[in-house]
């Protein structure tokens, strides 16, 4: 008779069992209850970093958390990045990458430990950011113009040289693009980061540098540093006195890249719906737009979608391969 009756208690039991409330912490509260870290790939006072930090105030206060802001550099934010790839998509951390990140280093490295294009999980595109022509003409005064830089390149083969915050960033593929579109021989020299291509400027250790303009603008505005040309077919407001390539050398070309939000492989789709929602507000906002065009020269995006980032991402991976192909760099 209890060998018929067994199997029906022990049924109830856990029946019952499951339907008491769990003890506090059983269950993982949601989405998000701990502080979320943006991981940049670049130095302190790199472009990515500004833009992190801006965005993480506006971002903490929607979510609830502490937003934090990190950087682990180097390899042209390869570490970050391989990071980020292999990381759990937990939706604690993010990482702000960038054309030079994602789309040029998938050329420019032969070896890469990550795939730049599968190994991540789209979040937001954040806007494109063009690159301004910078020299100092207080230790070269005879660089007033493009057409001065032309004739300066002309006249004595790889006697003009160019700073980058490093081999493959999108300030050396600027440069070397700008090269090839205009058959000069220029000498690029790379620097690690943003503070050290810029000390070089200003030191007259180099005599270009086609730098982001989100670092250049506070530059050109303080007279430290002079912009001869922005190196897209559009003018940045932010930059009024300063022509477009087109306009200051005679010829149309584009070497703007972009900043995005990425996530670990993975990521559940509620949290990217959610995470995209949030700085996709951020963005909208008057405020944030008018610092992103008027203090860092950087162009909002129309499609704030993740499937809208994600196709500008596919398209840059093929435009770079081909300036990075035509530059000659490799980094094995």
């Amino acid at each position: 008779m209890l060998s018929r009756l067994l199997p029906g208690l022990l049924a109830l039991i856990a029946t019952l069992l499951s339907a008491m409330p769990q003890p506090a912490g059983a269950q993982e509260a949601p989405w998000p209850n701990r502080p979320i870290t943006i991981l940049g790939g670049f130095p302190n006072g790199a472009g990515t970093e500004i833009y992190a930090r801006r965005l993480s105030l506006p971002l903490s206060q929607a979510l609830g958390v502490p937003v934090v802001v990190d950087n682990k550099t180097g390899a042209g934010g390869n570490i970050a990045s391989d990071f980020v790839a292999k990381a759990r998509p937990d939706g604690y951390l993010f990482l702000l990458g960038t054309a030079g990140t994602h789309a040029i280093n998938a050329t420019l490295y032969r070896n890469l430990p990550f795939n730049p294009l599968r190994d991540v999980t789209h979040i937001a595109l954040l806007g494109d950011v063009p690159n301004v022509m910078l020299v100092n003409q207080a230790h070269t005064p005879n660089l007033r113009s493009c057409a001065d830089v032309l004739a300066a390149a002309r006249a004595r083969p790889g006697g003009l040289n160019f700073g980058s915050t490093g081999n493959g960033a999108s300030t050396h593929l600027a440069g070397a693009a700008f090269a090839t579109a205009f058959g000069l021989n220029l000498v690029h020299i790379p620097y690690r980061g943003q503070p050290g291509a810029m000390q070089a400027l200003l030191a007259g250790d180099v005599q270009l540098f086609f730098n982001q303009t989100g670092p250049a603008i506070a530059m050109i505005q303080q007279g430290q540093a002079q912009g001869l040309a922005v190196m897209q077919n559009g003018r940045v407001p932010a930059l009024p006195d300063t022509p477009t390539v087109t306009i200051a050398c005679g010829k149309e070309m584009d070497t703007s890249t972009w900043y995005g939000l990425f996530a670990p492989p993975g990521l559940p789709a509620a949290i990217q719906a959610r995470m995209n929602a949030e700085v996709a507000k951020i963005i909208r906002t008057p405020e944030f737009t008018e610092w992103l065009v008027m203090n860092q020269g950087i162009v909002p995006p129309t499609d704030l979608t993740p499937a809208g980032f994600r196709r500008v991402h596919e398209a840059d991976i093929a435009r770079w391969a081909t300036v990075v192909r035509a530059s000659g760099a490799q980094v094995d």
